[in-house]
């Protein structure tokens, strides 16, 4: 994913008046934006040297305290525009260490990338206000903390309809429910994720997209989409046995696998479990989705059934309602059944996504979303820096097993 890039924040244009009163020329405009930086960095050290002391400057509080300021030493910093002399404020008992630019630090990139981080964590804008009050006291409007952030929209956009890939061994399509403002309403949405496995083993998030409602229309949609952005093939694709799909894919990816994941159908299995016995039950699951065959699979199936159907019976009901979808893996080698059913991938993206979305009631729109996501997930997208467990030996399986769709000599030609 890469980086964002930012637009200049919208602002009062009473303020702006003022501040370009009697300033017309560049060279005019240009002084007082040097000046702003350095005003707004002297208070913001200023704030953060006041935190350590525990008082405010000039105040009564700060006689026979065991330390008092001391002065100023000068610092000529480097801002994206210009370079700056600023004031740092030291003490006497020479303990403050300033955070906003530390010590032998002489470039500052200002405060963007800090709104974008903590928003990218999900802090609200509220949150990401207060932060900055208590930690620079600094006083930020959300106005200009919303406008930071509707800056990503262009980088969003333009990460939402990149070329892809042509050939996908593995695509994870998986979702999840949330609040978002629409019209006046808050109606739940479901937010679809699409992870794909390349050709190297390696994740990458290929897509997001909001919908009211799941059904093959939707999913068409999406598989339109990837094909105009250049996927021509999906081996296989993994999903939460998300109704309409496998018919949506049938139409557009006609030879593509449709496996459905088992690390849902297993967590779907335990919702209806008791706390104190879900070990015992995943214990015994485990026969049916690591049996080596679909026939020593559907006999594992049995008997569990004859062990919990008294006490769980949706569960074998649920497994042999979803059989089809299931069958599949057993027709793979033990080196691509691994890397379709592993759980890293799903799990550690539930996981980051779950983070992110934690203190969000509510999304004010669509947009609002797609930003949030894909800020949050820009640093778990750079962890996927290894291929999947044991890739090479899966990709070899899956060049022989669809040879006429992944040649062999493709495979050497990616490993060498």
């Amino acid at each position: 994913m890469s980086a964002p890039t930012l637009k200049t924040p919208a602002f009062d244009p009473q303020l702006l008046d003022q501040l370009l009163a009697d300033r017309k020329t560049p060279g005019e405009i240009e002084d007082l934006l040097k000046g702003l930086r350095k005003a707004f960095i002297e208070h913001a050290l200023e704030g953060e040297l006041t935190d350590l002391l525990g008082y405010p400057k000039h105040h009564p509080d700060g006689r026979g305290s065991g330390n008092s300021r001391n002065g100023f030493s000068r610092k000529t910093v480097k801002t994206d525009e210009s370079e700056i002399e600023v004031h740092i404020p030291r003490d006497r008992n020479a303990e403050f260490e300033p955070r906003l630019i530390a010590k032998h630090q002489t470039r500052w990139e200002g405060f963007d990338e800090t709104i974008l981080a903590l928003y990218a964590r999900g802090m609200s804008t509220r949150d990401i206000q207060g932060f900055l009050q208590e930690k620079y006291d600094v006083p930020v409007s959300p106005e200009l903390i919303s406008s930071v952030c509707e800056s990503v929209s262009e980088g969003v956009q333009q990460w939402r309809t990149r070329p892809l890939a042509g050939i996908w061994p593995i695509l994870y399509l998986d979702a999840l429910f949330l609040k978002v403002r629409d019209q006046g309403k808050v109606l739940s949405k479901a937010l679809y994720v699409a992870v794909g496995v390349n050709l190297e083993g390696h994740k990458e998030l290929l897509g997001l997209w909001l919908a009211e409602s799941e059904g093959a229309r939707f999913y068409g949609q999406i598989l339109n989409e990837l094909q105009s952005r250049g996927v021509e093939e999906i081996l296989i694709l993994c999903c939460d046995g998300l109704k309409g799909l496998p018919e949506a894919v049938a139409s557009f990816f006609p030879r593509t696998t449709v496996q459905t994941c088992v690390v849902h159908l297993v967590r779907r299995s335990l919702s209806f479990v008791s706390y104190k016995e879900r070990r015992a039950v995943a214990a015994d699951l485990k026969p049916i989705y690591q049996a080596a065959t679909e026939i020593e699979a559907l006999q594992a199936l049995d008997q569990f059934q004859i062990k919990w159907e008294k006490h769980y019976p949706m569960i074998a009901r649920s497994w042999r309602g979803n059989w089809d979808r299931v069958r599949p893996m057993f027709e793979l080698p033990a080196e691509i059944r691994r890397a379709v059913y592993t759980t890293n991938v799903i799990e550690s993206l539930n996981y980051s996504l779950r983070k992110v979305l934690k203190n969000r009631a509510a999304f004010p729109h669509d947009e609002a979303v797609f930003r949030l996501i894909y800020l949050g997930l820009q640093p778990v997208s750079r962890r996927w820096t290894r291929p999947i467990q044991d890739w090479p030996a899966a990709l070899q399986q899956l060049a022989l097993l669809f040879e006429d769709r992944l040649p062999l000599d493709r495979f050497l030609a990616t490993n060498t």
